[in-house]
């Protein structure tokens, strides 16, 4: 109980960081910051991907398995649809003072998704440790440096769409509650079941994060040249996820 606390914690704790940076980054090159944050993120959550979860997804013997990480990568397209691209850094804000629904009932869907695997710590039959188990720290690390430049565009998008300031606040911690939501929901699951279902789970938080990595990566900027700040931050991230093997 004491742990998924500190991961509940350390979810919402993300997503009011990004939130307080937005106040003190405001008069700042705010832009700037999202953009290196987020490359760094998707440098770390594309080596997890290959480095962590898939090797020992396709170990586990699962001949479908690609089929759910294909499944994943086609969710995040289909709910980038409604996002507008905020998960890579994308904010098209309009000063109407209309809360977007759909980019929220969006984020939200997908950060509800992200935390089902992490509620899984479960043995398997072999005495080993399942594999989500194994890695729930990376996949907690990946979501946690992701959550916080959503979280940093989201409400930054809130407040140059002029919505009232206590609003944001509670929208944006409606956003923050979505992962601890899910993880909550998985940890209720059936332990019988938990396993396949997790593995299913995983796979599609997986395609998931190769969506937003790969777009996070492969975005060029305003003239098709590859930053270098961009390319030391992916390098970083890449670099982090390898110390953690």
């Amino acid at each position: 109980m004491s742990e998924l606390i500190l991961t509940i914690f350390f979810l919402l704790l993300s997503v009011v960081v990004g939130g307080v940076l937005v106040v003190f980054l405001e008069k700042k090159n705010q832009a700037a910051f999202i953009k290196l944050s987020l490359a760094f993120s998707g440098g770390f959550l594309l080596a997890i991907a290959f480095i962590h979860f898939l090797p020992e997804l396709y170990a586990e013997a699962h001949t479908t398995i690609g089929i759910w990480v294909l499944v994943g990568f086609l969710v995040q397209l289909f709910l980038e649809y409604f996002s507008g691209g905020i998960e890579h850094g994308h904010i098209h804000a309009h000063a109407n003072k209309k809360i977007p629904y759909g980019l929220l009932i969006s984020l939200s869907i997908h950060s509800f998704i992200e935390g089902i695997p992490l509620a899984n710590t479960s043995v398997d039959v072999h005495n080993h440790e399942h594999l989500i188990g194994h890695h729930h720290n990376s996949l907690l690390l990946g979501i946690i440096l992701h959550q916080l430049p959503v979280a940093i565009a989201l409400m930054t998008l809130l407040r140059q769409s002029l919505i009232k300031s206590s609003t944001s606040w509670i929208l944006l911690l409606v956003f923050g509650m979505m992962t601890p939501l899910g993880l909550i929901f998985g940890s209720v699951i059936p332990m019988n079941t938990a396993v396949p279902f997790m593995d299913i789970l995983l796979a599609i938080v997986v395609g998931m994060f190769l969506h937003i990595s790969t777009t996070i990566i492969f975005e060029t900027n305003e003239n098709h040249r590859f930053n270098l700040a961009k390319l030391l931050a992916i390098l970083l991230g890449v670099g982090l996820s390898m110390s953690l093997i």
